[in-house]
């Protein structure tokens, strides 16, 4: 799929306008069908009903008039609910955290349930008159109270549902299952084939370079690589992305250097910067480490005097732990990807285990420092995260981590506190050694 729509169809789903929306345009269709509905066919088998009452016009304008007016005003309190709620979660955990909240299906669908039900009965309420002529749509009344009885247990739900989505614990383990899944889905890359060896790539060496700038300042928010492993192989190119999703960008900055044979034009290189999607704010999309951050900016938050909450930073060490070792535990991707006749075309700067330390737990260092429990946890995650790694160097960075922070401990703790940490940092560092020692690395 191509980036910049892969991009639109997140920024739809994250948004909070887009499923109301979708729900009002559904509601005002389903109000004309039934309308057609009662105007077609007799209300038989509603007569059937011994327990349902069929309404004259001056009732079913009252329950029309009631349901509607009910709803628009519980619409009203849904949203005032939600803006709180979203003040709450940016000022406690952040305002990167908001996306998680904008794009919640049980807000959105809330308060399309409720605003739904209006256009509905607005519909159907302007059909019905009296007199000789009299038109009473049976059917689509009975629908209305089929959606006010929906919408109470919707409501029901919505008071359960938002405690529940701010508390810390829900999330943190959001961010955490998203940072999972996503490290899944996306190592090893898909960029291409993975060179094996057996290919040599061009005979010819290259002759002539060229740097593709950027026009427009942003994030990198997704990156289309079929299109730019197809657009190397058409132009007979080697494409080497010099940035990648999360990296900021301004005009004139150097997004790709592209070393050609052939021939490489304007056109090309519009199509190139075509291939990379930017924009204002940073997304979990495409950009793996933005999750890690999220979890580094709600510990650290929780960390600061202001807070003191460490319960909260052992919980997000926890999930950065669990992504961490789903990462050291999957083959990390080749930074040159070829095409299927083996010649390298796109040189990229894939994630990698040694940059998720950078960016999670070398950013908590100071932070985790100068509490006892976030020390001796992240400590233990350490420990559990070396069972997890495939390769040596993965066993040295971690026992670097160790080794920084046992030294920032000595600085910020003393007495017993700094005794724990120092004498739990020997037992981690003597698992790391036993693993490094005992198991064969790939």
């Amino acid at each position: 799929m191509n980036g910049r729509l892969r991009a639109s169809i997140y920024m739809l789903r994250s948004s909070y306008w887009f499923i109301p929306s979708m729900m009002a345009i559904i509601a005002i269709g389903l109000g004309v069908v039934m309308i057609w509905v009662d105007a077609r066919f007799s209300h038989g088998w509603i007569e059937g009903l011994s327990w349902y009452q069929q309404v004259r016009p001056e009732g079913a304008r009252e329950i029309l008039s009631t349901i509607a007016g009910s709803m628009i005003t519980v619409a009203g309190v849904v949203f005032s609910i939600t803006i709180v709620a979203l003040s709450y979660a940016s000022s406690q955990y952040g305002p990167r955290v908001l996306t998680n909240f904008m794009s919640d299906r049980g807000n959105t669908i809330t308060l399309g349930t409720f605003i739904a039900t209006f256009l509905y009965c607005l519909v159907v309420l302007r059909t019905i008159r009296g007199g000789d002529d009299a038109f009473v749509p049976q059917y689509a009344v009975f629908v209305a109270m089929l959606l006010a009885g929906c919408s109470i247990g919707v409501l029901i739900y919505f008071i359960h549902h938002v405690p529940q989505s701010i508390h810390i614990n829900h999330v943190v383990a959001r961010i955490g299952e998203q940072l999972i899944a996503d490290t899944s889905e996306r190592f090893p890359a898909r960029i291409g084939l993975k060179p094996d060896g057996s290919h040599v790539g061009h005979a010819v060496p290259a002759t002539h370079t060229v740097q593709v700038f950027s026009n427009e300042a942003g994030y990198i928010q997704s990156i289309d690589e079929d299109g730019i492993l197809g657009l190397a192989t058409q132009a007979d190119a080697l494409i080497k992305l010099e940035l990648g999703p999360g990296d900021f960008t301004s005009a004139g900055r150097t997004l790709a250097e592209v070393t050609y044979w052939k021939r490489w034009d304007q056109e090309r290189s519009d199509q190139l910067r075509a291939c990379l999607t930017v924009g204002k704010k940073r997304t979990p999309e495409n950009d793996l480490l933005f999750l890690v951050s999220e979890l580094v900016e709600i510990a650290a938050r929780a960390l600061s005097p202001g807070v003191n909450d460490p319960m909260t930073a052992v919980t997000c060490l926890d999930w950065l732990g669990a992504g961490g070792a789903e990462l050291a535990g999957r083959e990390m991707p080749d930074a040159v990807r070829v095409d299927e006749a083996g010649r390298p075309r796109v040189i990229v700067q894939p994630n990698s285990f040694s940059e998720f330390l950078a960016e999670s737990f070398s950013r908590l260092r100071s932070y985790v420092a100068g509490d006892v429990i976030a020390s001796l946890h992240f400590l233990d995650v350490i420990g559990i995260l070396s069972k997890a790694c495939l390769c040596r160097e993965q066993i040295d960075e971690l026992n670097a981590e160790l080794t920084l922070l046992i030294e920032q401990a000595q600085d910020r703790l003393n007495g017993p506190g700094l005794r724990a940490v120092q004498e739990r940092g020997k037992l981690v560092e003597a698992t790391l050694k036993h693993r490094a020692q005992s198991v064969t690395f790939a």
